[in-house]
């Protein structure tokens, strides 16, 4: 084969195999980046969100029977301005007298204005709460679930770090935090995506979620059916 021929063969089979390549290497990009999310495990999602604001806590009184919306309030305070104020009429002349002796002053009994009724600030308490174990990847941190004596309860997260990963979720299982990664995924309640792999974060729970049955926490990759990391709620000491 003389030098000519050689360079137009290996052109020929370069031009059959520069389009194999280029398809095998988008392939291969999309695995790794679309699929795998490798660029996910040296980048940190930090969060640093502070302590849940309850919407729906008791009223003054502290009681939660006596708690109004927003809604409610801003009716009331429309509804008390828009009622009319009477005014007294001015007249010209004096009344005329009616010979009636006045009486001697009275002493008159001195009025304090009416002391504000300061509002009972509602207590927030940690229902439950739990330490994360490490599942398929390191984490750690704190679960705990907080209350304001109203139906609201938030799930938050302190001083907690696990790896950064695709499609990652928040569950309350009803399996044990070192069940079988099957266990954790077969009874749960989602709660939404996880909303950073470092910090603190927080998570409103359904009313109708009962904690004495969804009593663990997992950090959870829904792609791949991982468990990152788990912890489980107990009452605190």
């Amino acid at each position: 084969m003389t030098r000519a021929s050689f360079w137009s063969a290996l052109r020929a089979r370069w031009k059959v195999l520069l389009p194999v390549a280029v398809v095998g290497i988008g392939v291969l990009a999309w695995l790794v980046f679309g699929v795998f999310a490798v660029q996910t495990l040296f980048i940190d999602d930090t969060v640093d969100e502070a302590s849940p604001v309850f919407t729906a806590g008791p009223g003054a009184s502290g009681l939660p029977s006596d708690a109004i919306s927003a809604e409610l309030a801003s009716d009331m305070n429309e509804e008390m301005a828009a009622d009319s104020v009477p005014v007294l009429a001015e007249v010209d002349q004096p009344p005329p007298e009616m010979g009636i002796e006045a009486e001697p002053d009275q002493p008159t009994e001195s009025t304090e204005p009416a002391q504000a009724v300061e509002p009972v600030e509602p207590v927030v308490v940690t229902l439950v709460d739990g330490v994360f174990m490490d599942r398929s990847h390191p984490t750690s941190g704190r679960a705990l679930v907080l209350n304001d004596g109203s139906t609201q309860r938030f799930l938050r997260f302190e001083d907690f770090e696990t790896d950064n990963g695709p499609d990652l979720n928040v569950y309350l299982s009803s399996a044990a935090p070192d069940a079988s990664v099957d266990q954790l995924g077969a009874d749960f309640v989602d709660l939404g995506d996880l909303k950073g792999n470092v910090g603190p974060q927080n998570y409103e729970i359904p009313p109708d979620v009962d904690l004495d049955r969804y009593s663990t926490v997992v950090v959870w990759c829904v792609r791949f059916g991982v468990a990152f990391g788990s912890a489980g709620l107990t009452p605190p000491s």
